[in-house]
């Protein structure tokens, strides 16, 4: 059974504070919310693997980072961590046995626009099982490569875009991944029209050049990915140079290994680009899995 937590004082220093656990199937929010009607709030999404949860406070971090870049309240992330706490608790203590994979999802938007509660934000945690990935990380996915429509380093040229916030409107997001999956592949990687790799819709995108990996650098208006990060420390021990840097298309495409990496479904390598296999490196990637899910 899912676990549903709401974040009575989801705003630092708002009055009433405190998480409550709730009915999975009550109403949490009004019509007149502006993250349901505009999409208008921010989002994390915490990994649950084996029972424990994975980088909580980066997701924190980066929580209080979105919703600074919205000029949103800045968020009350104790009382988030005690309900992602309580979330995840409550969702294993339902279960028969521990799942393989699960997650939480914090949602904190701008709140209604008027009437009762105008201008309070809202906060609420959603704890729920995740299917099974297990094969997508030890035999890779398809990908093609889209173009998201603007140029690189949109986020310094036209900050008002958000680009670099994971905020609520991620329509844009899902519509690339049914494309993707509408021609046959099962992931999709972003791209700018004068040719640099974004991101995928919910993951980053790393590159093996050599003796090298890279990842986009952020300042180009890319999420800063949690389990990038944790990746990036494991490939470091492994005698990898990883580095934050412009990763041209062409690069992508002449590359020794790509992999897709995100806190839920952590490292999963293409197989496939745009039609062209890919090496796979198993041996690598189950090292790296296994790292990432010993970490916490």
């Amino acid at each position: 059974m899912p676990a549903l937590v709401v974040c009575r004082g989801a705003a630092a220093g708002q009055p009433g504070g405190g998480a409550r656990l709730v009915d999975p199937d009550s109403a949490i929010v009004t019509a007149t919310d502006a993250g349901l009607t505009r999409g208008d709030g921010v989002f994390e999404t915490v990994g649950v693997h084996d029972g424990r949860m994975h980088d909580l406070e980066p997701h924190l971090e980066r929580l209080a980072q979105s919703a600074a870049m919205l000029d949103l309240p800045a968020p009350d992330t104790g009382e988030m961590r005690d309900a992602i706490a309580l979330a995840v608790r409550t969702l294993l203590e339902s279960l028969p046995g521990t799942p393989p994979t699960a997650l939480a999802k914090v949602v904190y938007t701008r709140g209604p626009d008027h009437g009762p509660g105008a201008g309070r934000p809202t906060g609420f945690v959603y704890a729920d099982v995740f299917p099974d990935v297990s094969r997508e990380r030890a035999e890779g996915v398809a990908v093609i490569t889209l173009d998201r429509g603007y140029p690189r380093g949109v986020g310094e040229h036209a900050p008002w875009l958000l680009a670099g916030a994971k905020t609520l409107s991620y329509a844009i997001n899902m519509a690339a991944e049914r494309h993707a999956k509408a021609r046959g592949a099962q992931d999709a990687i972003l791209t700018t029209t004068d040719g640099y790799v974004l991101e995928a819709p919910r993951a980053s995108v790393l590159a093996r050049l050599g003796d090298s990996l890279v990842t986009p650098a952020t300042e180009g208006g890319l999420l800063h990915g949690t389990a990038q990060r944790a990746a990036f420390a494991s490939f470091g021990a492994r005698g990898l140079a990883c580095s934050y840097r412009d990763l041209t298309v062409a690069e992508l495409e002449s590359a020794d290994a790509v992999w897709l990496t995100d806190s839920v479904q952590l490292l999963r390598p293409v197989r496939e680009l745009d039609g062209r296999s890919l090496v796979v490196d198993a041996g690598l990637t189950a090292a790296v899995n296994a790292d990432l899910l010993a970490g916490g």
